[in-house]
């Protein structure tokens, strides 16, 4: 049977995979015809607005990018001429208009500096990588990977000062540790003292931040960097920074603070030096120890987070803050320093623009010894609230000044001084010269004299009456019982019968510089006299007669040299009294101390002379006295000139004396003093108590005095 006609059934295959002619039998679903929408048409005014938009924006960037590429063109022209202008890179690393003087000890040790310290130069590569590494992440963290300018640190310091209140140029500056260079030299325009009225103002006028002044540091700066290496910069940078305490650069600041090399800072160290950046004033560590670790704790995170420390490393940083060098730390000799730096030769002190080393007399262990007995005195025996000030000076027979301290507060620069600045009367401190006279035109120790009601006519001001302290009289005395208990008349009795000339004339040349009053009560301390002249014309009763020029600065010679410009041998000048009249009238000033006024100056273990001085009213309390090793002046009182309440020459003042002899004489041999006891008199004295046969020739240097002075006042 044929199978033609019959219908065949579709293939597994097929069903699969459809054959195009059963695609093409299958019909095609009729697509849904597209609505036909008409267009909408814009308004004539949005379409007059949109194409002015269109055409305002064509013109602003036709505009802008011509302007763009102008400027650009001549930014780059401009930072192309800077950059040939530049000088070579070592012209920047020392731009101090004033040098500075660095003052040794006796003992040849470090204690003070003055004028803009810089330690000398140092490279990105010889200081420490904990001082470079600590620069950077405080200041500039992208230093190396920026072409001078940091757009994003500008706009975040921008933003930083808007939402604090301020100008957007105000406060937080976003500037890279290249502009900060240029700004350090000034787009390097030198200091002309003709021009600046100081350095101050000069300094002033390179920090200011104007816009314009702005742009021009931002050329510079990109000049710095197409000119020299990011190297040379940041070694411009490290040298020229300051860092408080007068130190110009990394390397003086770490000898300042540290008294090592930046070469050999540690990261803690290293933190504190970069953290004054910031503020070079508020967190020098002389200043504030305390704020400047917390500052160095900052700076110490970030480098941790840089990866500039270890953990380890910064563990043991922050367990171990940075200390100052022992010479920081006692900022000896402030009053002393400034001393030097007035009375020195202006060219090589304050005016100085060479680098100078100044060794003077200071002894560190002596100032330290006034210093705290100064403060034991003050915190045992003063009340809290006083205002009382008290000032001390030690010094050597020559007049070598070995401590000075002006004020209650030490460890100061720039204060009152009021052991050299202060003039105050001297009240009964003065006597020694009275008697000094008297001994050297032969009077005797043991000679008598009347302590009786005593007045003097004074031309003008009618009839002066002396008393003593206690307004009592004694009948006759001893010249060494009147010293010794400090009585007025014999001392006013004894200078008329000297010649009121004489003794002003002995005065003067044992260094009494200030004027001295005319009248009787010149005897009485009535004239003004500073600490220090007085200390040294004690000085020159110890070392037997002749005066002294107190003096501070042994040697002075400039950086790098080996030879002095000039030198100080001693301080003693000319003889002004017969050694054996100093060697008495220090036997009468000792027993001031071990008989006398003077009882709470007594030393323990070596003889002491002295003398108390107390001003009219009790404005000024004084002790003056000496060992066979020193001499040491004390002074006491208001700086209004307030009296004194309840103090004496022979209270406060005295124990100040004693607490700082007694420290300065720490295990000191004990010497004698150069005392001579009077031989007692054989023969009676004539009625005027005078004796004309002694003193430096006998009778007739008296008649030749009386002669040249017209002090015959009997």
């Amino acid at each position: 049977m044929s199978d033609s006609g019959r219908k065949k059934p579709p293939l597994v295959a097929d069903r699969r995979y459809p054959s195009k002619t059963a695609k093409a039998r299958t019909r095609a679903k009729p697509k849904p015809k597209k609505r036909k929408t008409r267009a909408r048409r814009r308004n004539p005014l949005t379409r007059l607005v949109l194409w002015f938009l269109r055409w305002v924006w064509r013109l602003v960037w036709g505009f802008g990018w011509r302007v763009a590429t102008v400027s650009a063109i001549i930014v780059a022209l401009a930072v192309g001429y800077v950059a040939l202008t530049l000088p070579p890179i070592d012209q920047f690393y020392d731009g101090r208009a004033r040098g500075s003087v660095t003052l040794l000890d006796a003992s040849g040790d470090v204690f003070a500096w003055r004028g803009d310290q810089f330690g000398g130069v140092i490279t990105e590569d010889t200081v420490s990588r904990h001082l470079k590494n600590a620069i950077i992440a405080t200041e500039d963290r992208r230093f190396y990977h920026h072409f001078g300018l940091s757009p994003r640190g500008i706009a975040s310091a921008v933003r930083i000062n808007l939402s604090e209140g301020r100008g957007p140029l105000s406060g937080h500056g976003g500037s890279t540790i290249t502009q900060q260079t240029a700004k350090l030299i000034c787009l390097g325009v030198p200091y002309d003292p003709e021009k600046w009225i100081s350095e101050a103002a000069y300094e002033a006028d390179c920090r200011q931040g104007s816009i314009w002044r702005k742009v021009k540091e931002a050329i510079y700066a990109m000049a710095l960097e197409a000119k020299y290496t990011k190297d040379d910069i940041l070694t411009v940078y490290m040298n020229r920074a300051f860092l408080g305490g007068g130190a110009r650069g990394f390397e003086a600041a770490a000898q300042r603070y540290f008294g090592k090399s930046a070469a050999q800072v540690n990261p803690q160290e290293a933190a504190i030096l970069a953290g004054l950046l910031v503020a070079p004033t508020r967190f020098a560590p002389t200043n504030n120890l305390e704020r400047s670790q917390a500052r160095a704790q900052t700076v110490l995170k970030l480098m941790h987070e840089q990866g500039y420390l270890t953990d380890e490393e910064h563990a043991e940083a922050v367990a171990n803050p940075a200390r100052l060098s022992e010479a920081a730390q006692k900022r000896a000799g402030g009053y002393f320093t400034d001393w030097v730096m007035r009375t020195g030769p202006e060219v090589f002190t304050r005016g100085t623009t060479e680098d100078v080393i100044i060794n003077t007399t200071l002894d560190q262990r002596i100032q330290t010894a006034a210093e705290e007995a100064m403060r034991e005195i003050f915190e045992a025996k003063v009340r809290e609230d006083s205002e009382a000030q008290a000032a001390i000076v030690v010094m050597s027979a020559d007049g070598a000044v070995r401590a000075m301290v002006g004020g209650r507060k030490t460890r100061v620069s720039g204060e009152f001084n009021r052991a050299t600045m202060a003039r105050r009367q001297t009240g009964s401190a003065f006597k020694p010269f009275v008697y000094a006279a008297a001994l050297d035109l032969g009077r005797s120790p043991l000679d008598m004299i009347e302590d009786t009601e005593y007045c003097v006519t004074i031309p003008g001001s009618g009839e002066w009456c002396p008393q003593n302290f206690d307004r009592e009289f004694r009948g006759p005395v001893t010249l060494v019982d009147a010293l010794k208990t400090s009585l007025n008349v014999p001392a006013v009795r004894l200078a008329q019968e000297s010649g009121l000339d004489i003794v002003r004339k002995v005065a003067v040349e044992f260094g009494i510089e200030s004027d001295l009053a005319d009248g009787p009560a010149l005897a009485l301390g009535a004239s003004d006299a500073t600490l220090l002249e007085m200390t040294g014309a004690y000085a020159g009763i110890l070392n037997g007669g002749s005066s002294v020029t107190p003096y501070g600065m042994n040697e002075l010679r400039l950086l790098g040299e080996q030879e002095p410009i000039f030198s100080t041998g001693t301080g003693i000048g000319e003889r002004v009294i017969l050694e054996e009249s100093a060697r008495q009238l220090i036997w009468m000033m000792n027993k001031v101390i071990t008989e006398g006024t003077g009882g709470r100056a007594a030393l323990p273990d070596r003889e002491a002379a002295g003398k108390t001085g107390t001003s009219q009213s009790t404005r000024d309390a004084w002790f003056m006295g000496f060992t066979a090793d020193y001499v040491a002046g004390v002074w006491m009182g208001y700086d209004d000139n307030t009296p004194l309440t309840g103090v004496t020459g022979s209270g406060l003042p005295a124990e100040i004396w004693h607490e700082t002899m007694v420290r300065v004489h720490e295990d000191l041999p004990a010497r004698p003093l150069p005392m001579k006891e009077p031989t007692p008199p054989t023969q009676t004295d004539e009625p005027d108590g005078r004796r004309e046969d002694r003193g430096r020739t006998g009778g007739d240097i008296n008649s030749v005095l009386r002669g040249l002075f017209g002090a015959d006042n009997r």
